[in-house]
Order: C-alpha cells, then structure tokens, then sequence
C-alpha cells in the first residue's frame, strides 16, 4: 500500500513569521497536533507539534503572543511522497520516534500521514501499527536500564 491511499490531504500550514498563538488556534480549529511551516510558496521549512508549543514556548516561559512559529519549529523534517510504501512509512515514523510526516511534491506540502491513518485503515496490519506505535513510546526505556 502507498501513502496516497491512506493520507491526509487537508493540509493546514503557517508561515514562519506566524505567533506561536496564531498556530495554536488553527490546531484547536482544526483539531489537529502538528502544523507544517512553509514560506509564501507553500515549501516546507519546518514543523510545529503541540509539544513543541508547550516544551519550547510555554515551559521556556516565552509569550505566545509574540514568539514566531520560526523560533520553536523543528527545522529538520522527515518527510515523505505519495507513491513511498506504507511500511517504509512506519520504520521512519519508528525509528525517528514520530507520528506525523509531511507528505511533499517538489518541497511542496501537499498532505499530512499520521499514526492514526495506519491504525484506521483496515488494509494495514495492525501489528505493524502496534509496533510502531510502541518503538514510538519507548524513547528512553533502554537508556535509563543502561
């Protein structure tokens, strides 16, 4: 299976110079967790999670009101294209410890695959979502035993 049969392609983006508060609202609208950045020609430069907004704005005590999108995003973003295979999808969702990808044309956003795609769709098998999901949650497990 390919990303184009299971992706997302209403995509909502900002722009680098955006609040942090102004991306806040277009996730509480949208209902979504993860907004790609792109410049005034829609190419990816970057990505805002809800995390980053809590861990890099709030808890650094910076005002969302003021703080640029630019500022908190995650510069280097995995990124993927329509015809990548699903499974290809998941070891790079595993194995980066993340559950939205960008999905690009040419560095053009033109749609979003989350860990919740793959769980919805009954093609994909969902022991291989299940994996995913737990390489996904257990980020520091082998370092703190070491």
């Amino acid at each position: 299976m390919k990303v184009k049969d299971c992706m997302c392609n209403n995509i909502y983006y900002c722009l680098p110079n955006s609040t942090v508060t102004e991306c806040a609202k277009i996730m509480n609208e949208k209902h979504v967790g993860c907004i790609p950045v792109c410049d005034e020609g829609k190419n990816l430069v970057g990505l805002v999670t809800d995390r980053d907004i809590t861990l890099r704005c709030i808890a650094s005590n910076k005002d969302c009101n003021t703080t640029k999108v630019s500022d908190i995003m995650t510069c280097n973003v995995y990124s993927c294209t329509l015809d990548d295979d699903i499974k290809n999808v998941e070891n790079k969702m595993a194995e980066n410890k993340i559950r939205r990808i960008p999905i690009v044309d040419n560095n053009k956003v033109i749609g979003m695959i989350t860990l919740g795609d793959l769980a919805k769709n009954k093609e994909i098998n969902s022991e291989g979502v299940c994996a995913t999901l737990e390489d996904i949650c257990c980020t520091n497990k082998n370092k703190n035993a070491e």
